[in-house]
């Protein structure tokens, strides 16, 4: 063979090779996942090793975790970014935003539906029943993945409540005794504050009533339709307020915002008692350098009932529409890897969120872990302890991030003795109810 034919043949096998390698290339290009998040500090910490591991475990698929502020900027941002046409491909939506997003037509696909398409097992009564009914249909098809899901406790500090000569190991369980505790705590331990609460409204308005058995809104707390009136002025709710009004005036009581950027006086020291979420774990496990604990929400003893449940806080995880069959494909995948039981549980012991399926929570439970860890097993305790009624089985109200907002500036009127608690919740009963009916007239068209 001469030389020139021996080159040609080289050059010629070498372009087939080059198209041969070209044409291969897309097998193994990686499908990208957006998922745009709103966890912070310890929380944020596990989401991206959650991506991170999802990520090694195959070569397809390729979740990129994205933090995009609190949790109304990022729902904010994902709405905004479905309008410009450019959404991520999860998004990660507070528990209040669940009515704004199921009313979205077109902007989301249900987690339901994208499980089946791919061919991947879901079983909705694989999940706890208090976080499958949260976030399906009054049908029973889920609409969003649960992720974070949490309940409001009361964190405490052990070392301040020795220090003032509280009992440590027995914590108020009424509101009366977390005001005696508070007023001690604040003469002997911790000047500038008695106790606080994070995320003012959830607080001290949703998982208020819940645990009262009173209602938030008619119509089963809107579960049952958009048509619902809202009812927190009752005299539980004004002799509440009354009382943190009252208490805030020397600083037993200080108010701790309208989210959780509150959480600091806890883990700094300042505050001896918090009422935040319990995915509040591993902020606490952080950055606090005291014993501490947590316990039940308090309640008013002569209240009929009470305590009754508590209800779920946290997120979920939302698909959003106009992706491609590739990208379903890969949310699917990645929502299996997140529903397996042992990373469920490892989930669950690392972050104090609740373990989302029931063969997590098992798994949790028969290791020992709450023997020695008990306040992680304090949320689920709550949600479980009484028989949901139609006050407490959850909540779901069109606008709520922007009522939520209404509530906390009549809350914060009250306190700042611009108008009496009565007045105070009246506007805010008032002013919600002109919202819900603007939702409504929205969600119809």
């Amino acid at each position: 063979m001469n030389l020139g034919r021996k080159l040609k043949l080289q050059l010629a096998g070498a372009l087939l090779a080059g198209s041969a390698l070209t044409a291969a290339a897309p097998a193994f290009a990686q499908t990208e996942i957006q998922w745009w998040h709103a966890m912070t500090g310890a929380n944020n910490d596990v989401v991206n090793k959650l991506a991170a591991d999802f990520n090694a475990s195959q070569k397809d698929y390729k979740v990129v975790a994205t933090f995009k502020g609190s949790y109304p900027d990022t729902m904010s941002a994902g709405i905004a970014a479905f309008r410009a046409g450019n959404a991520p491909h999860i998004l990660q939506v507070f528990e209040v935003g669940t009515a704004t997003m199921m009313a979205a037509k077109g902007a989301i696909k249900p987690v339901a539906e994208v499980m089946k398409e791919a061919g991947e097992k879901f079983d909705p009564a694989a999940y706890l029943p208090a976080v499958t009914g949260y976030y399906s249909t009054a049908k029973g098809e889920m609409l969003s993945f649960p992720f974070n899901s949490s309940s409001t406790v009361m964190w405490y500090n052990k070392d301040a409540f020795r220090k003032a000569g509280l009992n440590p190991d027995a914590p108020p369980k009424t509101w009366p005794e977390v005001f005696a505790a508070a007023k001690k705590l604040k003469a002997s331990a911790t000047p500038n504050c008695g106790f606080s609460n994070a995320w003012v409204t959830w607080v001290n308005i949703e998982q208020f009533s819940v645990w009262h058995n009173i209602p938030i809104g008619t119509k089963a707390n809107g579960i049952d339709g958009f048509d619902t009136e809202l009812k927190i002025n009752s005299p539980l709710h004004v002799k509440h307020l009354a009382n943190l009004v009252e208490l805030a005036k020397d600083k037993t009581y200080v108010y701790g915002g309208r989210t959780n950027t509150g959480e600091g006086a806890f883990t700094s020291g300042e505050c001896p008692i918090l009422l935040t979420s319990s995915g509040f774990y591993g902020n606490v496990k952080s950055n606090a350098k005291f014993e501490w604990a947590n316990a039940p929400m308090p309640y008013y003893p002569d209240a009929a009932g009470a305590p009754q449940n508590s209800t779920l806080g946290g997120a979920s995880l939302w698909i959003m529409g106009g992706k491609s069959a590739a990208e379903y494909k890969g949310i699917a995948k990645f929502f299996a890897f997140l529903s397996d039981t042992d990373r469920q549980a490892k989930l669950h012991t690392d972050s104090g969120y609740l373990p989302i399926t029931k063969a997590a929570y098992a798994k949790v439970k028969d290791s020992g872990f709450y023997k020695t860890n008990p306040y992680l097993e304090t949320p689920l305790i709550e949600l479980t302890n009484k028989t949901p009624t139609e006050n407490s089985k959850g909540l779901r109200f069109g606008n709520l991030v922007q009522i939520r907002d209404v509530w906390a500036e009549e809350i914060e009127d009250a306190l700042a003795g611009k108008k009496t608690p009565q007045a105070a919740l009246d506007a805010a009963v008032s002013r919600g109810n002109t919202m819900l009916r603007q939702f409504e007239r929205t969600a119809s068209r």
